[in-house]
């Protein structure tokens, strides 16, 4: 007889997970807040879905389960990935090492997975919440609640999400169903998302993208750098490069951490390189003033806004500019400092950071508190970077999810 599986969370890694059980050879129901599955799938990759990418490790990703991400990954990664979707008919591209359905949509994948949840026999029950999950007694192992109903599964895979994109359904309901079987969880924070600035001077550069690095700092001490297309906001800073750092900085806010960026917007020089730029410049062009001195350089608004804060103006003559305001306009081009004082919240986040303790999950994604119960996706403390990486662990872990449900012994 077999085993009867129930997948609480019809996202990435619960749809990957029921189908991944049904042909290992479960009866498998998946339980669905939303009127449908997938929802989340759509808005990823500006609606064109980076489903993974070649260049794929552990190092690009963080959390409680650096350990576990190498042991998951080396189960089922990116080939597998790609030979899953691709005996499916999903025809894929690649950019840069970033995989995408060759549609450009991600309605692609959204319905590639859904017909074989359909061809797998796999029961979907949307429009319904999971509002109890409890230890049955003799047979009846797990029992799930849901409005007006309660049933008895062998197993049960949480896959309900983290925090992010409440809209789509993830607000954290996993967590307190983990937690009910004595789950530690790590307390979520946004990732992927834009951080808030302290300063005022915003709303001059707003709209402005160009090429930056950024070195995050907590507490004085550098923490993680990344370089890319900088998108300066009304509040703050935003792009992918902030992105790949806003986790650090969100959890430092959180345990309430002083957190400072610095952002070059002259990345191919260090400071000193950029002080001797400045300095032949200087040279060749001394007589011009200060506007037409910077042309050229970095967007004009960026140049217009560093002058103002190097207490330099635009008409002054490049070369009667006092030494120590040059020296600090170089320093200001190599190395702006700005105070973030917060995150946009989990509404504009990708994924959260945070979530079920790794260190209680074995290698095949199943509770060390209670056998039968498994974790696939986001619900685990483990965040990845942009560029593929989160949907790669949402497919990575809901088939070893769904695979030891059925096969392992519990």
């Amino acid at each position: 007889m077999s085993r009867r599986i129930a997948v609480i969370g019809g996202g990435a890694a619960g749809m990957m997970a029921a189908i991944w059980a049904a042909d290992s050879g479960g009866t498998v129901t998946i339980y669905e807040k939303n009127d449908r599955v997938g929802k989340k799938i759509l808005s990823t990759g500006n609606g064109r879905c980076n489903f993974s990418n070649e260049n794929m490790a552990p190092l690009f990703f963080h959390g409680s389960g650096t350990a576990l991400i190498g042991k998951v990954l080396s189960e089922f990664g990116v080939l597998q990935t790609k030979a899953f979707f691709s005996s499916l008919g999903m025809r894929m591209k690649e950019r840069s090492g970033y995989l995408y359905p060759a549609s450009d949509q991600a309605s692609t994948v959204l319905d590639i997975l859904r017909y074989e949840l359909a061809r797998k026999g796999v029961a979907v029950h949307t429009g319904e919440a999971v509002r109890d999950l409890s230890c049955g007694k003799g047979k009846e192992k797990f029992l799930v609640a849901r409005q007006g109903a309660r049933e008895s599964y062998d197993a049960v895979i949480l896959s309900c999400g983290g925090c992010a994109a409440p809209n789509t359904g993830s607000d954290g309901n996993g967590f307190r169903l983990a937690g009910q079987f004595g789950h530690r969880i790590i307390t979520p924070v946004p990732a992927l998302v834009a951080l808030r600035c302290k300063e005022k001077f915003y709303k001059q550069v707003a709209g402005v993208r160009c090429d930056a690095g950024l070195t995050l700092f907590v507490a004085g001490e550098p923490v993680c750098e990344e370089r890319g297309e900088l998108q300066l906001t009304d509040y703050g800073i935003s792009g992918i490069p902030v992105f790949q750092i806003s986790r650090f900085a969100a959890r430092a806010l959180q345990e309430r951490k002083p957190v400072t960026v610095r952002i070059s917007f002259l990345p191919d020089f260090d400071g000193a390189a950029c002080e001797s730029f400045f300095k032949a410049r200087l040279r060749q062009q001394g007589e011009d003033s200060m506007d037409v001195f910077l042309t050229g350089i970095v967007n004009k608004k960026i140049s217009q806004l560093l002058l103002k804060l190097a207490g330099i103006r635009e008409t002054e003559q490049a070369k009667g500019i006092p030494t120590a305001a040059f020296e600090k306009l170089c320093r200001l081009y190599s190395g702006l400092e700005t105070e973030v004082v917060g995150t946009n919240g989990f509404d504009k986040a990708q994924v959260s950071a945070g979530g079920v303790d790794c260190r209680e999950v074995s290698d095949r994604l199943m509770s060390k508190r209670q056998p039968g119960l498994f974790f696939a996706g986001e619900i685990l403390d483990i965040d990845g970077l942009c560029g593929g990486y989160n949907l790669q662990w949402a497919w990575s872990s809901g088939a070893v999810a769904g695979k030891a449900a059925v096969y392992d012994s519990y």
